[in-house]
């Protein structure tokens, strides 16, 4: 039971990395700074990236003792996918509205601190199972 939560869980944080994505793309290609949901970016990592943060660790933890390695892939995707989300806000030039509140160095710790926890309970999953 633990496990199908786990990876619910996890498929959920895919998921909502994915929209987060998909969203950042529109609003890049668009003149606005929205993409096809009616949030801003802070919004958007708020309600898309916080959780995207926190699900795989929760699923790593109520999974702990039953051995998966789908699980632990699953989980090493969401930091990969982290990772390369944090890379493409490192890259890109800040819009002219956020030129002096806009840090992106702190934005990618922010990310890439649980990107790389989520790497290393992947691995643990995956070298446990």
């Amino acid at each position: 039971m633990a496990l199908s939560a786990a990876l619910i869980i996890t498929g959920i944080a895919i998921a909502l990395l994915v929209i987060y994505a998909a969203d950042v793309a529109v609003a890049m290609s668009s003149d606005s700074d929205h993409g096809f949901l009616p949030l801003d970016h802070m919004q958007r990592g708020m309600g898309l990236g916080g959780p995207a943060l926190i699900l795989p660790i929760i699923a790593f933890f109520i999974s702990r003792k039953e051995p998966s390695k789908g699980l632990g892939v699953m989980i090493i995707i969401t930091g990969i996918l982290i990772i390369m989300g944090g890379v493409v806000v490192m890259v890109n030039p800040a819009p002219a509205a956020e030129t002096s509140d806009r840090d992106p160095i702190a934005s990618m710790a922010t990310m890439l601190v649980p990107a790389f926890i989520q790497l290393a309970l992947g691995g643990i999953k995956i070298a446990k199972s």
